[in-house]
């Protein structure tokens, strides 16, 4: 553990102008505080953010980071306060503190619910000040490191599997890639350690058998080039065991079949010279297809510069090439905080976009599973270029389409998209991007996001704006239909309803507001009677309760037809008691009786055209609707159960579609009127089983 004199040194040999006393006042603070606290390795507490904030020294950041990091677990731990903090130390670094604080109070909550709540927490505080983010990242990296002291293996497990899924990928996204390996590797002895013995227990074998075969290519690389006329540092290592662990899952392949164990780094003293260099490989040893990458002329979003090749060494033996100048390395190693300046307030380029993608998530999920799996699709996918028809750059994750393409470069534009031409060729908006396409996005505003999209977009941001569009449509639609049955309701009771009485009906139900109203009508969550009791004390003690409800009839009555003329209900548009209706009269035919904005009449029909109305009975009429049920199982049989509860007779169920997110049906239903099919979708709309409920 570094002492109190070696962590002011460290910090005052890159910046001398540091308030010493401050940072004495902080060590001094958090021992303190921390007191007896003991770790689970019996070291005492306070070493941890003593550890952090060398950690921080490393990466030369600022007095301010370096206090924070030494503060960061006092408000959760002991009983310092935010205010106490931010009396002795600053706002700056009260905020910052309060920033990387865990949530004591989430103990309760379920493994996703916890993780997703500390992740949101994390990342709005993140947007206001990275350094958040890189203290957090030392703070998780060393528990790391001392994670093997943790006698529970399932909480062992269960931080390996947060850091594995949220920390090392956010690590990656800022370029810390020192932090991400280490971070994966002690994950991965955790997760897999079968996996894990095996693998470092092959390195091993392979580096003592072959002996100093790394350094004698390395030494062969190096020669080559300053034949070249090149000045270069080059070394070697085997590959994380991590990576070759996700290689052989990827490519479903033994140990023995990963041929690039071995990979080496050049670095050179400026950009001209990788150029120069990567062409003296080439001439030398034969490359292999499709392996290179100039990440240089198009760097990554989080800042990294270098160029990657793969070549064939002497034995067939495939090794792979990293290129970069000193300062790209550098900056590479150590991401953002290598060149984060704090006292201009200047941003790295690159850092602002991904970060706000990732608050749009936040605001944008629904609940912890949609948070986790939004976010991980956002900081952890390999990624592909894409271009704007005026050359603007994005870069998106593999197996990305037109509609994440849109999302990227606007919301808005995302929410309008209709299709897309793909270098200048039109495409279906499911089309997988491949490297350099140019991607045009054509847009209507009369356009919404649609629930099928979700079967084929990848981008987390994507995925987060589709579901907060469809619940907000739905939403809308769900007040609509509730405010129609409210009416109809309300024209049931003796006397008419004032906004007053409303009023009065919303607090008798215990409900916020006149839209929260229409919402649990539309959603079913209150029934007929509670409505009619909330509006009119005692009007609804003369209702005959629902299992007393007379049988459905079957006979259907029309008015406007003459007597004994035979009628028949639209097939297109299933018409029912309580829409308006029009019949059409073709010579020597029947009568076809339509809803009035039946699709089938918007062109004109060539026939006379009645006025029709329902007559007395009109009970045992068909109503279709279109169900999108979630594909797993038990969700066929919730939905045929609310069709059950609400006295709906299927008379036909046809399954449309299916893929493996949704299945599509098509149902026929026997209802007795407008009112009770209406109920019936708003019941399936309530249902978590149903992704989407419409009537045809």
């Amino acid at each position: 553990m570094l002492r109190q004199y070696e962590l002011v040194e460290r910090v005052l040999s890159y910046e001398p102008e540091a308030d010493e006393a401050m940072l004495n006042r902080a060590y001094v603070y958090t021992v303190q505080k921390h007191g007896s606290q003991k770790r689970a390795s019996g070291d005492p507490y306070f070493s941890h953010p003593v550890e952090v904030a060398g950690l921080m020294t490393e990466l030369k950041l600022d007095q301010e980071t370096i206090v924070t990091a030494l503060l960061h677990d006092t408000v959760e731990d002991t009983l310092a306060t935010t205010e106490e903090i931010e009396k002795l130390f600053g706002a700056d670094v009260a905020k910052l503190v309060d920033g990387v604080t865990k949530l004591s109070k989430i103990e309760a909550m379920g493994e996703n619910e916890r993780a997703a709540e500390n992740l949101r927490k994390f990342l709005l505080a993140m947007s206001e000040d990275i350094r958040v983010l890189l203290v957090k990242l030392a703070d998780r990296l060393h528990n790391m490191r001392t994670l093997h002291y943790i006698k529970s293996g399932d909480k062992r497990r269960r931080i390996a599997r947060e850091t594995m899924d949220i920390y090392a990928p956010l690590a990656e996204r800022v370029g810390m890639y020192e932090y991400m390996r280490e971070m994966q590797l002690l994950a991965f002895e955790q997760l897999e350690p079968e996996a894990y013995a095996t693998i470092t227990g092959r390195l091993a074998q392979i580096r003592s058998s072959e002996g100093g075969q790394v350094d004698a290519i390395a030494l062969s690389i190096k020669q080559a080039l300053a034949e070249g006329g090149l000045k270069v540092e080059v070394s070697g290592r085997e590959k994380h065991p991590y990576s070759i662990w996700k290689k052989m899952a990827e490519r479903h392949v033994s140990f023995e079949q990963i041929t690039d164990i071995m990979a080496f780094r050049v670095l050179t003293d400026d950009v001209d010279d990788c150029y120069r260099a990567l062409g003296v490989l080439h001439r030398t040893w034969q490359m292999i297809p499709g392996r290179f990458k100039d990440y240089i002329s198009t760097p990554k979003s989080n800042g990294y510069r270098s160029l990657h090749t793969a070549l064939i060494f002497e034995n067939s033996m495939r090794m792979e090439v990293q290129i970069r100048t000193h300062e790209m390395h550098h900056t590479n190693e150590f991401g953002l905080a290598a060149h984060w300046a704090y006292k201009s307030q200047e941003r790295p380029d690159g850092q602002v976009g991904w970060l706000r993608d990732l608050i749009e998530i936040v605001d944008a999920s629904h609940d912890a599973d949609e948070l986790l799996e939004h976010t991980k699709m956002a900081i952890y996918q390999d990624r592909i270029f894409a271009f704007t028809p005026k050359g603007q750059l994005f870069q998106l994750p593999k197996g990305s389409t037109p509609v994440d393409f849109a999302y990227a470069v606007h919301s808005d534009l995302g929410s309008l998209a209709v299709g897309a031409k793909i270098n200048g060729r039109h495409m279906p908006l499911r089309t997988e991007l491949a490297n350099g396409d140019v991607v045009e996005i054509i847009k209507s505003k009369n356009a919404s996001p649609q629930l099928s999209w979700l079967g084929f977009v990848v981008t987390g941001k994507a995925r987060a704006a589709i579901r907060r569009a469809v619940r907000q449509k739905e939403k809308q639609e769900v007040a609509a239909i509730g405010r129609e049955l409210f009416d109809e309701i309300a024209g049931r009771l003796p006397s008419k309803i004032g906004k007053k009485a409303i009023k009065d009906a919303v607090q008798r139900l215990g409900l916020s507001s006149e839209d929260e109203l229409m919402r649990a009508i539309g959603t079913a969550k209150i029934d007929d009677r509670q409505v009619m009791e909330a509006l009119v004390p005692g009007s609804a003690s003369s209702l005959p309760e629902p299992e007393n409800w007379p049988k459905q009839e079957r006979a259907i009555s029309i008015k406007g037809l003459t007597p004994g003329v035979a009628f028949q209900l639209g097939e297109c548009c299933h018409p029912v008691p309580g829409d308006r209706i029009v019949g059409i009269r073709h010579p020597g035919q029947g009568v076809e009786v339509h809803a009035i904005d039946c699709l089938s009449l918007a062109s004109g029909v060539d026939a006379d055209w009645l006025d029709l109305s329902w007559g007395e009975r009109t009970t045992g009429a068909i109503g279709r609707v279109r169900v999108v049920l979630y594909n797993r199982p038990g969700t066929l049989a919730e939905a045929t159960g609310i069709f059950a509860g609400n006295r709906a007779n299927i008379i036909n169920l046809q399954n449309t579609s299916r893929d493996e997110l949704f299945g599509t049906y098509d149902i026929d239903l026997e209802v007795s009127d407008l009112a009770h099919l209406t109920r019936i979708v708003s019941a399936l709309r309530a249902s978590d089983a149903v992704a989407q409920a419409d009537r045809i």
